[in-house]
């Protein structure tokens, strides 16, 4: 009895709730790699307000709805460090894993793009809701479950591995190390280095030192090797910008910073507004064609959907926490939480929030449980209100992270047989088609048809499980949504 009692007292308080010891970690490990992941993802906050919201009705670049109505900037940004805030610690104490969610990217470009043009931003979000809803319910049914569960091993480390991919694309582009060369440029590619061809701006060349400095220290094995580089990264921001003076982009100074000002702000804290809080309807049904309405639902699904389980999964291998079945245990309630998620998002209207790749940094830096989870959801809450403070961080100090986690994350790729074609084509499509659409939904759905496709037409047909054939179905229809609603008239 007495040895169990022992046993028992080593696992209370937050390590038998977290499982910290048992995952092979410390409090330590979690609370730096939860505050690395939340600096990874404060851009969030930032960028957020900037795709769905307008600084002014009357800006000629106003994000508007089919009312003309607008949504405030400041008022995205608090309830985008809200609803991130709750659902990251929710998320940290239900699932148990350090998956931290936010706003997801390509959801609120689509939202702003294509959803609020049609309708009002109201039931824009309510589409939202209802995405969310859908979501939750494949969760209750198991078919989310099954369907995670259904992917072959050989697509689950090549989705890993196109993850790291595109967070090491993302990146080289919030950094300028890689930027669009303007059309206006008379040449067919579509990128290049930096300004020009060269590294010709101060924000960049302090990526290229917090590059080279974090990757110095990660080798060395130094602990916190992510954390440090960010933090002197960012002091090696401030003095460049004291001496050099680059300013902020604002989309008119390639030169300048893009996310983030590093100089010290006039002030720390301001009270949020949360005035966008419950501002949902669900008249689009009525607004627009009810086909139309589906079909836009539909892709939201499939967009949250997949990106959710390529997103787990990329995570789940970086931090050894795949078992030995190949499957992420207690996946199911990882699931709801995140369907949980894209409902709040809606409700809020800071649009669905998901499962971050940046995760990848705090994994990287040693955490394995919710802990580190509570630890940048509590970031993401101060956030409401040290909004001055946490934006000196530039992106271009935080994107060296991004990076490495990619390299961290490419070692996977042993795991492929790429002397089987049939194997090697699907998840080279996967991995490739991540970083070079900026989606991961669309690397997994062009590296699901071809696997199927591929498995049939060479006499595997059987080796297929049934979901994969109906999930690739799904992705033909997700790929040619454009044509089909043309088709329909809509």
């Amino acid at each position: 009895m007495a040895a169990k009692t022992g046993g028992e007292v080593s696992r209370t308080g937050l390590d038998g709730f977290f499982k910290i010891s048992e995952r092979g970690s410390t409090v330590g490990r979690e609370v730096r790699g939860g505050l690395v992941t939340f600096v990874t993802m404060a851009y969030i906050v930032v960028l957020n307000p900037l795709i769905l919201g307008s600084f002014a009705a009357d800006d000629p670049s106003a994000k508007k709805d089919v009312l003309g109505a607008i949504l405030p900037v400041s008022q995205v940004a608090a309830v985008t460090a809200l609803v991130a805030g709750v659902m990251t610690i929710l998320f940290g104490l239900v699932a148990n894993y350090p998956f931290a969610l936010a706003t997801g990217l390509g959801i609120n470009s689509f939202v702003a793009v294509s959803l609020a043009p049609q309708m009002t931003w109201p039931e824009a979000m309510g589409l939202v809701v209802v995405n969310g809803l859908v979501v939750l319910l494949l969760v209750v049914t198991g078919v989310r479950t099954a369907v995670f569960n259904a992917v072959p091993p050989e697509l689950k480390a090549a989705i890993a591995v196109g993850i790291g991919l595109f967070i090491c694309f993302i990146g080289l582009v919030d950094a300028g190390f890689v930027r669009r060369i303007p059309d206006a440029a008379g040449t067919t590619v579509p990128v290049g280095l930096g300004i020009g061809g060269s590294i010709a701006s101060w924000p960049t060349f302090v990526f290229v030192v917090g590059l080279v400095l974090t990757g110095i220290l990660v080798a060395r094995k130094v602990k916190g090797a992510i954390l440090i580089g960010v933090l002197a990264t960012t002091v090696v921001a401030i003095v460049v910008e004291a001496i050099a003076k680059a300013g902020p982009s604002k989309g008119t100074n390639p030169a300048g910073w893009n996310l983030g000002y590093p100089a010290v702000p006039d002030e720390v804290f301001g009270l949020p507004d949360l005035a966008l809080l419950g501002d949902v309807s669900f008249g689009a049904w009525t607004r627009v064609p009810a086909l139309t309405a589906a079909l836009l639902v539909f892709t939201l699904v499939l967009t949250d959907f997949f990106d959710t389980v390529g997103t787990m999964t990329g995570l789940g291998k970086e931090g050894g926490l795949i078992g030995k079945d190949g499957q992420l245990p207690g996946v199911s309630k990882a699931l709801f939480v995140d369907g949980v998620g894209a409902v709040a998002g809606g409700a809020a209207s800071s649009s669905s929030n998901t499962v971050y790749i940046e995760s990848a940094a705090g994994i990287a830096e040693g955490a394995r449980t919710g802990l580190a989870n509570v630890v940048t959801g509590l970031l993401f809450l101060a956030a409401m209100f040290l909004t001055p403070l946490y934006s000196i961080v530039p992106v271009e100090a935080a994107a060296p992270a991004l990076v490495i986690v990619g390299a961290l994350m490419i070692v996977q790729v042993k795991e492929i047989d790429f002397g089987d074609f049939s194997v090697a084509l699907p998840a080279f499509l996967t991995i490739v088609v991540m970083p070079f659409t900026y989606s991961i939904a669309n690397g997994i759905g062009a590296g699901f048809i071809s696997y199927v496709v591929l498995r049939a037409l060479t006499g595997r047909a059987r080796s297929v499980h049934p979901l994969m054939w109906v999930v690739a179905a799904a992705f033909v229809v997700y790929f040619a949504i454009g044509p089909i609603q043309a088709a329909l008239g809509h």
